[in-house]
């Protein structure tokens, strides 16, 4: 059973994390099946729940989800929502610490040492799960444009940021956050795991690394292991599965032939499905140029949606 939050403040996001679906969120709630709504006991499953903007929204606004189930490849970032669910305290305290020592440092040179021995700890020694969590929310508020990138060693990278008075500990959004999360269960492995947790009225929402524009991209090297072609393919059968079954599926993907009209990968891969081309501004990007609004697509495997019915 989802507990909904009796904190004041809105459960949200408490990592930045490139690809979030915040500015989206209405789109994506415009194409959800149209029997959602009605269905009174619905199972949300999302297999990469990445930032978690879209289940920290499908929680608080859809309160006939009573089974959810998360999962991501992502151990540190797994870890961290086990802590904030289970240990918040702890983690604020750990967190209160982190950021008084921070900000006594003052200057740029002292506060960038600390980052980097922070940074060094976090990839090389032995943490508890608490420190581990509170290492990975301080180098993500205090990182370069607040990226998530791990080299092929598995080793976070990402150099010191420029912040005038970054927001380390908000005791407050982890408390909200943690009381959504009680009753979600917390899984850390391959996507195609979370098909074992079907269950009564099922919808997933899965938002895999995007697949990169122009081809050049290492931008969804979020852990070691790529997300390559071969992986986009696999998780098409996966979802082609699901399908199958009867099991309600919306995915978003990057729109790679926005950027280019020969580059058709994704339409000829999901040509059996619904797609549809969506705005959304892209605010993380290592590179300034590629920030900004482009085209990202919905996939969904029914056809009647909340909005309207399509017409195809």
């Amino acid at each position: 059973m989802i507990v909904q939050t009796i904190t004041k403040t809105e459960a949200k996001p408490f990592l930045k994390w490139a690809g979030g679906k915040s500015q989206l969120l209405s789109a994506i709630d415009l194409y959800l099946p149209r029997a959602f709504r009605r269905e009174p006991n619905v199972t949300y499953i999302e297999p990469f729940v990445g930032g978690g903007a879209m289940l920290f929204y499908m929680l608080q606004n859809y309160h006939n989800i009573r089974h959810a189930v998360i999962n991501d490849i992502n151990v540190r970032l797994i870890n961290t929502y086990k802590v904030i669910r289970d240990e918040p305290y702890r983690l604020i305290d750990a967190l209160k610490t982190i950021q008084s020592t921070f900000k006594a440092l003052c200057s740029y040179e002292g506060q960038k040492e600390y980052y980097l021995n922070i940074r060094e700890r976090f990839n090389h020694s032995e943490l508890s799960n608490v420190e581990q969590a509170a290492y990975m929310i301080f180098l993500n508020r205090t990182c370069f444009n607040g990226l998530y990138r791990e080299n092929s060693k598995g080793d976070f990278n990402v150099p010191f940021g420029r912040y005038a008075n970054p927001a380390i500990c908000r005791e407050e959004v982890i408390v909200a956050d943690s009381e959504l999360l009680q009753g979600v269960e917390i899984l850390s492995g391959d996507f195609s795991q979370t098909a074992g947790y079907i269950q009564g009225y099922t919808f997933f929402y899965l938002d895999p690394p995007y697949r990169p524009l122009g081809g050049t991209s290492s931008f969804n090297s979020y852990v070691k292991e790529a997300f390559d072609d071969s992986e986009q393919i696999r998780l098409k059968e996966f979802y082609t599965d699901i399908s199958g079954a009867g099991i309600k599926a919306m995915m978003s993907n990057s729109d790679c032939k926005g950027c280019n009209d020969e580059d058709d990968f994704l339409d000829i891969l999901y040509k059996d499905f619904y797609i549809e081309r969506v705005y959304a501004n892209r605010c993380i990007n290592a590179n300034p140029t590629k920030r900004g609004t482009l085209t990202e697509l919905l996939i969904r495997n029914y056809e009647e949606y909340q909005g309207k019915v399509t017409i195809i």
